[in-house]
């Protein structure tokens, strides 16, 4: 099968990539609104950038049927400032919760059920139940594709404070079953880590395997 962007319709394409990007870890990501609102949202489209400066990215596309920007995006670009709480397999069903598309008056920590948890050094708040959380400013948005339906937005931030649980840590180094990630899979599926195991990379001097 050969899948020409050009000659498919962008809902297909987009079925295609999130059912073969995979896993994906989530971003649920906490910010406040100009009027004092809190929002809680999660996205998959999301990776680190950079270790210096400390740094991350997430991709908020707009709404499928409007094509407006998601509370997220408008909150990032009027205020500068959000954090990314890491999502547990507890933590799913909170999650889902706040993926609802609620207007913008609504507070998704209440929705959610989960606890908004003040932060060190930006405004918005943090969700207490998560093991991780960065506190992040914005750096840049970078508009990528069409100012409707598909289009979207790169959201590059800088991390200035992290947050990590001593729970999940085995001799000071964060212990990923402890953790127990959460990762996006295509369609309504999700997955937890699954088997794991190690590998060494290997060196230039190293003697190669026939």
């Amino acid at each position: 099968m050969r899948i020409d962007p050009e000659s498919t319709a962008s809902k297909d394409v987009y079925r295609v990539m999130i059912r073969t990007i995979l896993p994906r870890p989530i971003a649920w990501i906490s910010t406040r609104s100009r009027d004092g609102v809190n929002n809680l949202a999660p996205f998959s489209f999301f990776t680190g950038v950079t270790s210096v400066p400390p740094s991350l990215c997430f991709a908020p596309g707009r709404r499928p049927e409007s094509g407006e920007r998601k509370d997220t995006l408008r909150n990032v670009e009027d205020t500068g400032e959000f954090v990314v709480n890491v999502v547990t397999e507890r933590l799913a069903r909170e999650m889902n919760e706040s993926a609802t598309d609620f207007t913008p008056d609504v507070d998704e920590f209440e929705a959610a059920g989960v606890t908004p948890q003040a932060s060190l050094r930006v405004v918005p708040p943090r969700v207490a139940e998560s093991p991780v959380s960065f506190e992040c400013r914005l750096l840049k948005v970078v508009p990528v594709g069409p100012d409707g339906p598909g289009g979207g937005a790169l959201v590059i931030g800088e991390i200035v404070m992290i947050h990590v649980d001593d729970g999940i840590l085995v001799a000071g180094k964060v212990d990923a079953g402890l953790l127990q990630p959460l990762s996006r899979l295509g369609g309504m599926e999700y997955a937890g880590l699954g088997e794991r195991f190690t590998m060494r990379r290997k060196q230039p001097g190293d003697r190669r395997i026939k």
